[in-house]
């Protein structure tokens, strides 16, 4: 299975690869504020501590027992969607007390639980042993072994479709990446902090914070008005 920093270079070049695009073109085109900075700071941070998460129980055993074990939180499979699952709950609580605004504590436990299921994703691709359905189905499976066999060697079908649901993954982990960060202001244009509706009227528009975008309205009211 890939080593930790795998996992954080994954998540930070990969699924947030749109926020530091967008945050970095704004400020060198407008400039940012340091409470902006800390934002994508602190942003950064919470996604590469949920990328961690099915792991975490490896720093309990290495201090308590010297191993290195990190698939089992007791009798709960770490790498499985469940146990993922609580990156989502995790990263809301947080983001309700950081923002305290609800659609944007969704956002942030998405963008959590994204991040979560993205350690799912490499290590199926290293040919990990993923409980993905616990409790359901206790048998351990990795997608991505279905489609890296000679078609022969599998019915046709169970390859296709073995083949689908693998795509259909990693689209919906890329989906919730870019759901969550454009929600939060971080899309392919990143809108700081103190923006706010009506800061653009002076130049005929009208920003919408979390949106990513901005509508031109000034002149539609112009026209109206003639």
């Amino acid at each position: 299975m890939p080593y930790p920093v795998v996992h954080l270079m994954f998540f930070v070049f990969c699924l947030s690869s749109s926020a530091l695009y967008g945050f970095v073109n704004t400020a060198r085109s407008e400039g940012v504020q340091w409470t902006d900075w800390w934002h994508l700071v602190l942003l950064l941070m919470l996604g590469g501590f949920f990328s961690l998460l099915p792991d975490i129980p490896a720093v309990w055993n290495y201090l308590m027992y010297g191993t290195i074990e990190h698939t089992m939180a007791g009798p709960v499979p770490t790498h499985s969607l469940l146990f993922s699952s609580l990156a989502f709950f995790g990263a809301a609580l947080i983001g309700q007390l950081l923002y305290r605004h609800r659609g944007k504590a969704v956002a942030l436990g998405i963008f959590g639980w994204a991040a979560s299921l993205s350690h799912l994703l490499l290590d199926d691709v290293a040919d990990g042993a993923i409980t993905y359905f616990y409790p359901f189905d206790n048998r351990s499976m990795s997608l991505f072994s279905y489609v890296n066999v000679d078609l022969a060697e599998v019915n046709f079908m169970y390859y296709n479709l073995a083949g689908m649901v693998i795509v259909l993954f990693v689209s919906c982990i890329m989906l919730m990446t870019i759901w969550s960060l454009n929600y939060l202001g971080f899309g392919f244009r990143y809108l700081p902090l103190g923006t706010r509706i009506g800061d653009g009227e002076k130049n005929n528009e009208i920003y919408v914070v979390g949106s990513g975008h901005s509508s031109e309205v000034g002149h539609a009211a112009d026209t109206l008005k003639k």
